[in-house]
């Protein structure tokens, strides 16, 4: 176990077993390995106590086979391993187990894996295969190694050849394994086998042949006797033996069947998860429909459940079906094997019912009744015990009896007592399991009374198959376990003997000595259970034959005799163990060949050693009607008394006990054996969940140990447990021996003998020892590895690790024939002195292999620095030549620099010289521009100076006026308050306040009983008002009619009279002589009314110089021909006062409908039980009459373009008026200048009004009449130009017409994208974010807004011709104030310029981010922002190529209307488009590029380019009326989501508004209350106060006529 040696290490807590390691280092304490697939599992082992260095838990690993020796087979058989132990013979079968090789030899014996799978290994051609190379072999012509593998038709073909050969010896295959690991169908495999090579062709015709009815007897068998468990499916509940006769022809001549310990308990109890025996599933499920009535298994009974979870004897474990196989086809099998094996229909269906009747059996159920004093069971319903006695064919009564009462003889008296509900149950089960173990063991009688064999003299040999249980170990171990591992214990004894056997025959065939050698035997363990009187079991029968015995007395039994001593646990013999513990419990443990096995005693271990039948049940069975019950009784009754019961004295014979009845089956088990030549198949099984390709190695380990291979593989090993053939271990050896001549000891086999030559190398081996012995001894422990003389191999070796010089009696190594048989401990030393000189060996190549390495690197590094010298030399010149070059050129440049820099200098001072010229002409025309500015300043401060002293005069005197007249206010208020007049005057106004609130307090109370009244009341003055608005419709448009016509002809005046003055004028000027007539006229007072009225009608804005010209001109000589438009003052005057008339009506229609109102306000009050004075019904009448009349003002004010003025106060109208002269001038003065005079006066007037609240704050005239609009704004016409229908959206009456609008339609829409370039390049103006997203380290997302909300301008920037080499320019833009102040903000960049190429997708709304949670600038506008954010169609989404920063980059533009956002939308995708298609992508079939690579030119036809040029303007118009329907239907969609989004918030603002009515009308009545309280109080204190004034009248009124007395 030198470093770098595999060894095994024995896992003790994983369920590896063994663990496949590495040695790193080892001394005579300790070795260090590391696993080999897992390097950083290093771990230690301590070395073993003893002579020889072993290690704990550590075995040395045998050298991995190549592919070539495992094709060869060499793994076939694990003897043949080098190292022979239990790490080795697992890790061998777990290899040839994953290549699906489930079969391995282990020397005579074969080891058979489950692979839970179907494999190709049972064909008939290779069945056939085994046969012809054993008979081959059998006549000598065979080779004499088997060029087959290890298969069970080799251990069947070895068994069948033998026992035909010349001694003619009986054989036997013997079959173990626990549950599920394959014996069942190992045995099936063997026996048909065997009765292929046995079969005979001298059978009658229509008889069936000895092969068949022996084949046929496995499914009855397996269906009375096999059940399912956990572990496996078809589990034999109990052991056979197969002995299959044959003739001296070798023909199958018949068989016989015998069976070991059924497991009887199952049939009334089976765990969760198992199932009872195959034959009353296949009875319940496969029966007929005739067959379910006679037995009474209908639907009824079973209240819906299926039949085997309804009986209590099938359905504990759930009644689980198997897997690959229904019950339904395996009762079809079962009853044609019956009848193959000679079974008539009667028998067949008495032994069904008999099936049927036990499962009714386990129906009967108990009550307690009380008899004489003591509770008795009685049966709770017959009906299953009728049913169960009439399939059973027993008598009733009988059974009855059975089940209820216990007989006991004594002294030929019968005592009959009554049973518990309890024990009548445990009756019931042990009648059950009695009458199946009856049943079977007819069952097994009638198969061997048909597959035997007639005469015994034709039987010449015989074949047995023992399938018995292996060994089992459990957590809790019975009387079963128990016998079953005495029958194992048994068979290994004669297991050992035989490997034994074997093990003496090889060597006697070798010629080596062997009498030294000692093998283990368990004979001990043997009496320890069977030895009489003294064995487990005769105590066991002891016991029982004892009236008063029980389970704890048989265990103290057992203590007494083996464990005599006061705190002994192990019994002499080592084999009984027991601690105090367990003696507590009635526990002991039995060390078999597998292992300590614990058994727990309180098991029932007497009850089921005895298995009585009750004197009841024997008198039930033998006065059965049906003569098969007798005959199974009869079967059961020989085989459970003894053979020489002589009935004597009228007593009846006695019973032996299945310990008893298993001890004499077991030994002429083991006789038989040992008469036979024994062949042996383990079985192993892989896993406990019984799937293929998986292998646990913890429970194959425990499967080998208790299976007795690992026990075979401990003989072995107690002899030579190393065996080499001789080519092999002289060729593993040779290298041990290096300085040993070739001519000594040859290094080749080909010339000399393998046997002499192995004998010689162990002479040499063991001289050569002695000599390095004596060497050490001489050099003083240890050889000098620095000696002089040696050689450098010599010296290598000595500075190894020493292994310990080979020093063993040669007796450990047995040269035989063929072999080498070695100890362990020269094996080891082989090994060790091997694994050194190989390490050695290897040290001496590697320094050869390193010194070449070296002498290479030096010739290369050689070649290398020659080669670097030449480069370097040559670039050293190649430097000189440059650096020449590179002075002429620094010259020329020199020369040309001083040029450039005069030039430069002149430039600077040329440039310099202009720019102080600009300078300074600046600063002078900038201080005339300053002191300008200066003087108009100074000028303004002067004037404001007087303004507000002006100001402050007036504000003083206003002042000063204010304090007297509230002074005489004050004393007016004084005067009326000492007069008592006065104070009456308003008690009885609070007397009359609160009348009117005991009047609204009583009309209150009466609105419940009038509701209806006022709901009528309510209803007409609705109609009413609904008529009264319907009038006032009429009349506002009757009265905007009449002053469009007053406007018209206020028109047209003006323009007469624009002529009129230019007639003056005119004839001003050609009568200026006639002027001084025209005046004395005019004084004389010659002018007619006529005149008069002209002149009235001429322009007020008429000049000064016109105006008294007028005055001078005679009108009646100067009066020219009136124009035919002409309007009469008298028509304006006329329509004036119609206006006024209908103005009226429509004052008195208001007046009508504000009664109404106040009408429908009281009622509503009145209905929600609120009581308001009649005063505060005018009063808020009054406030909306006030606001409606506002904002009619402001709407006529806005239709009309004149102001009208509000009343004011009079203490406020001098300083008003002050200000507003002043404003109104300056504004006025402004706006003269641009030539908007009627701005100007609309502009003054509305500054005149008073600073009360716009008409947009108080009530709108919406409320009480409903809005007109008349026509649209300037922005809505403009919508309303451009929202032009599609030709297929448009009313046509036919194909033209549509074409024509379809077409209209494709021109508006290709001029409107061509049209986006430049409104892109002029700017648009968004709000923009700018969305970036990043992934972190740990793998999440992050966003980062580099905008947030940010108003900007986005211009396309076109650095060239190509849109590839445009961008999008993002600048911030000013807001509303700046743009009306006319300040704009200098070009600043909001974002890095994004070009159209790094644009990727162009999407509508806010794609890949919630719209309502884009951030903001700042939190004071998140909240709006949040909300102006919910309309989706006013979003547009740009997503851009990523950056090595962000793995995700999108720009997010909010528009102020769709249409803006659509615009921009389809101008973006079309540029996108243009960039594609014309400068990158070709999509069209017309570009063809191919026909440029062409050589030659090809001439095309005109016709079919014109073809081609219509085809793809008919795809170009297919698609471009397609994308227009498409873009119309997402605006129509759109349309309805933003109507929808309407309604909703129009939903939320109404339930809003209801919420604040209600919360309004609570404050009301609140309010209402309070000052009601507040009334009552006022009222106290006022008759206080009246109180005390009419006592102090009194007392006035005292003192004056006290006064006028005196």
């Amino acid at each position: 176990m030198e470093a770098g040696a595999q060894v095994w290490i024995s896992d003790n807590n994983g369920d590896e077993a063994w663990i496949l390691a590495e040695v790193i280092r080892r001394d005579d304490n300790e070795i260090e390995v590391f696993q080999v697939d897992k390097a950083d599992n290093k771990f230690t082992r301590p070395a073993e106590t003893g002579g020889s260095v072993k290690y704990e838990g550590v075995e040395l690993a045998n050298t991995k086979l190549s592919d070539e020796e495992k094709a060869q087979g060499l793994d076939d058989d694990l003897i043949k391993l080098p190292h022979l132990h239990e790490p080795a013979l697992l890790h061998a079968v777990a290899e040839r187990f994953f290549e699906l090789k489930i079969y391995t030899w282990t020397g005579p014996v074969l080891i058979a894996v489950n692979p839970f799978q179907r494999l190709k290994l049972y064909t008939t051609d290779i069945l056939e295969s085994y046969r012809r190379e054993g008979l081959l072999r059998s006549q000598g012509l065979g080779d004499g190694d088997s060029s087959l593998g290890p298969h069970v038709y080799a251990v069947a073909d070895s068994a069948y050849r033998q026992m035909m050969g010349e001694e003619r010896n009986s054989q036997a295959v013997l079959i173990s394994g626990e549950s599920g690991a394959g014996k069942t169908e190992s045995t099936k495999i063997v026996m048909l086998y065997l009765t292929t090579l046995g079969a005979s062709s001298g059978q009658e015709e229509g008889e069936l042949s000895v092969m068949e009815r022996v084949l046929q007897s496995n499914p009855v068998l397996e269906a009375f006797g096999n059940g399912k468990t956990l572990r496996n499916d078809n589990s034999s509940r109990f052991g056979k033996f197969i002995d299959m006769g044959f003739s001296r022809a070798g023909h199958l001549m018949g068989a016989k069947v015998e069976t070991y310990l059924l497991e009887k308990v199952r049939v009334a109890f089976h765990a969760s998860g198992e199932r009872n025996y195959h034959i009353f599933y296949q009875v319940l499920r496969g029966a007929s429909e005739e067959q379910k009535k006679a037995w009474e298994f209908h639907d009824g009974l079973t209240n819906g459940l299926e039949l085997p979870n309804y009986f209590h004897y099938t359905g504990q474990g759930g009644a689980p079906h198997l897997r690959g196989q229904t019950d339904e086809k395996d009762l079809e099998v079962t009853v044609k094997a019956m009848k193959t094996l000679g079974w008539s229909d009667e028998t067949i269906a008495e032994i069904l019912s008999i099936i049927a009747g036990i499962l009714h059996l386990g129906q009967i159920s108990f009550d307690v009744e009380e008899t004489d004093g003591v509770d008795a069971s009685v049966i709770s319903n017959r009906k299953p015990l009728e049913i169960a006695a009439r399939l059973m064919h027993v008598d009733e009564d009988k059974l009855e009896t059975a089940l209820t009462e216990r007989l006991i003889l004594a002294r030929g008296t019968e005592i009959r007592t009554k049973l518990t509900p309890e024990k009548s149950i445990d009756s019931r089960d042990a009648l059950g399991k009695t009458m199946y173990g009856a049943m079977f063991l007819w069952v097994v009688a009638q198969v061997n009374k048909s597959i035997a064999w007639e005469n015994d003299s034709d039987i010449k040999s015989c074949c047995g198959v023992l399938d018995i249980f292996g060994f089992e170990c459990f957590a809790v171990n019975s009387f079963e376990q128990l016998c079953i591992n005495f029958t194992n214990e048994a068979l290994q004894q004669q297991f050992n003997k035989f490997i034994f056997k074997m093990e003496q025959e090889e060597y006697e065939r070798e010629n080596i000595q062997w009498a030294f050698i000692t093998f283990p035997d368990n004979q001990d363990c043997l009496d320890t259970i069977q030895m009489k009187k003294t064995g487990v079991l005769a105590m066991l029968d002891d016991e029982c034959r004892l009236p008063g015995g029980n389970d704890r007395n048989y265990a103290k039994r057992m203590y007494e005799h083996y464990l005599p001593e006061k705190n002994q646990t192990v019994s002499d013999n080592t084999r009984f163990h027991a601690t105090p513990i367990q003696k507590s419990k009635s526990i002991f443990s039995i060390r078999h060949f597998a292992g300590l096995v614990e058994y727990s005693a309180e098991t029932a271990f007497l009850e089921k050693n005895r298995d009585e039948i009750p004197l009841t049940a024997q008198n039930m069975f033998q006065t059965a009607p049906s003569d098969l019950v007798k005959d199974i009784y009869a079967v059961q009754k020989a085989a459970t008394e003894e053979s020489s019961a002589a009935q004597t004295k009228g007593r009846p014979a006695k019973s032996k006990t299945v310990g008893q009845q298993f001890k004499e089956q077991l030994s002429s088990l083991i006789s038989n054996v040992e008469k036979t030549d024994p062949h042996y198949i383990r079985c192993l099984k892989p896993n406990d969940a019984a799937k293929p390709l998986m292998l646990t190695r913890e429970r194959l380990r425990e499967q080998l140990r208790y299976g007795g291979v690992l026990e075979a593989v401990r003989v072995a090993r107690m002899g030579y447990p190393v065996r080499l053939v001789h080519t092999q271990f002289y060729q593993r050896y040779r290298m041990i021996l290096p300085s040993v001549d070739d001519s000594i000891l040859p290094w080749s086999l080909e010339d000399g003998n393998p046997q002499d030559l192995c004998v010689k190398f162990v002479d040499l081996v063991l001289k050569d020892g002695k000599k390095q012995l004596e060497l050490i001894e001489s050099s003083g422990g240890k050889l000098d590895a620095k000696e002089e003389g040696i050689s450098r191999s010599e010296r290598i070796r000595r500075m190894q690790r020493q292994p310990k010089v080979i020093d063993f009696p040669k007796s450990d190594v047995q040269l035989g024939n063929t072999k080498v048989f070695m100890r362990k401990s020269p094996h080891d030393a082989l090994e060790a002195h091997r694994v050194y000189h190989q390490h050695a060996s290897a040290t001496i190549l590697q320094s050869w292999i390193r010194g070449m390495i070296q002498m290479r690197k030096y010739l290369i590094m050689a070649d290398a620095s020659i080669t670097v010298q030449r480069f370097y030399r040559g670039y050293k010149g190649r430097e000189r030549w440059t650096s020449l070059r590179r002075a002429d050129a620094g010259q020329l440049l020199t020369n040309n620099l001083r040029m450039q820099l005069v030039r430069r200098s002149y430039n600077k001072k040329k440039r310099g010289a202009i720019r102080l010229q600009g300078v300074y002409r600046g600063h002078a025309t900038r201080r005339i521009i300053a002191t300008t500015k200066v003087q108009t300043f100074v000028r303004m401060i002067k004037k404001r100076f007087i303004y507000r002293k002006i100001r402050c005069a007036v504000l003083s005197l206003q002042c000063k006026q204010r304090v007297i007249m509230a002074k005489a206010a004050l004393f007016e208020l004084n005067r009326e308050q000492k007069d008592m007049g006065k104070l009456k005057e308003n008690n009885d106004k609070l007397k009359s306040e609160m009348a009117s609130l005991k009047a609204m307090l009583a009309a209150q109370a009466q609105s419940a009983a009038s509701s209806a009244e006022r709901d009528s009341d309510m209803l007409k003055k609705q109609t009413q008002i609904e008529l009264l608005e319907r009038r006032i419709e009429k009349l506002e448009a009757e009265i905007e009619r009449e002053k469009e016509t007053v406007k018209s002809l206020e028109e047209k005046l003006r323009k007469q009279s624009e002529s009129f003055e230019k007639e003056k004028t005119h004839m001003q000027q050609s009568h200026s002589h006639e002027m001084q007539l025209v005046e004395a006229k005019r004084q004389v007072g010659q002018l007619s009314p006529s005149q008069k009225s002209h002149k009235s009608m001429s322009p007020k804005r008429s000049n000064a110089s016109n105006n008294n010209a007028e005055k001078k001109i005679d009108e009646s000589v100067m009066m020219p021909v009136l124009p035919a438009n002409y309007v009469s003052p008298e028509v304006v005057a006329e329509h004036k006062a119609r206006v006024a008339r209908l103005e009226e009506e429509l004052e008195q229609e208001r007046r009508l409908r504000r009664e109404a109102d106040q009408v429908i306000r009281k009622i509503q009050s009145q209905s929600s039980d609120v009581k308001v004075q009649e005063g505060e019904f005018e009063e808020r009448l009054q406030n909306d009459t006030e606001q409606k009349s506002i904002s009619d003002n402001y709407y006529e004010e806005d239709s009309q373009g004149a102001s009208t003025s509000l009343s004011t106060t009079k203490e406020d109208t001098d300083v008003d008026n002050l200000n507003e002269e002043t404003t109104a001038n300056e504004v006025e003065n402004d706006q003269q200048s641009q030539g908007t005079p009627e701005v100007v006066t609309a502009f003054s007037d509305e500054q005149k009004t008073d600073k009360k609240p716009s008409a947009f704050l108080l009530k709108s005239p919406s409320e009480y009449l409903p809005m007109i609009r008349r026509g649209f704004s300037l922005s809505e016409k403009k919508d309303e130009e451009e929202l032009v229908s599609v030709g297929w959206k448009v009313e046509v009456r036919n194909r033209k017409e549509r074409e024509e609008l379809l077409r209209d339609e494709v021109d508006r829409f290709e001029i409107k994208m061509k049209r986006f370039n430049s409104m892109l390049e002029e700017g648009i103006d968004v709000t923009v974010w700018q969305l970036s997203r990043k992934i972190e380290l740990g793998g999440d997302e992050k966003d980062e807004f580099g905008l947030k909300s940010t108003a900007v301008t986005v211009k396309m920037h076109r650095r060239g011709d190509l849109y590839v080499q445009a961008v999008l320019n993002f600048s911030l833009r000013g807001g509303y104030i700046s743009k009306a102040i006319g300040r704009h903000r200098a070009d600043k960049t909001a974002l890095e310029p994004l070009s159209l190429y790094d644009i990727l997708e162009v999407k509508a709304g806010c794609s890949g981010y919630d719209q309502t949670k884009l951030p903001t600038s700042s939190k004071s506008k998140a909240k709006k922002s949040q909300n102006d954010n919910k309309q989706s169609s006013l979003f547009l989404t740009i997503k851009a190529s990523p950056t090595p920063e962000a793995s995700f980059r999108s720009y997010i533009f909010k528009f102020k209307s769709r249409g803006a956002r659509n615009d921009v939308l389809s101008g973006l995708r079309s540029i996108l488009a243009d960039m594609q298609i014309n400068e990158g992508v070709s999509i069209s079939h017309i570009q063809d590029n191919t026909a440029e690579e062409e050589a030659e030119q090809v001439m095309v036809p005109l016709s079919e380019v014109h073809n081609a040029i219509n085809r793809e303007r008919e795809a170009y118009d297919r698609l471009l009326l397609l994308l227009l329907q498409g873009h119309e239907d997402l605006k129509e969609k759109e349309d309805e989501l933003m109507d929808v989004g309407k309604k909703l918030d129009t939903v939320v603002k109404e339930s809003v508004d209801k919420d604040r009515v209600q919360a309004n009308d609570s404050k009301l009545i609140m309010q209402l209350s309070k000052k009601l309280e507040t009334l009552l109080m006022d009222n106290e204190d006022l008759r206080d106060q009246n109180d005390r004034l009419n006592s102090r009248l009194v007392s006035v009124e005292c003192e004056k006529m006290n006064l006028m007395g005196g």
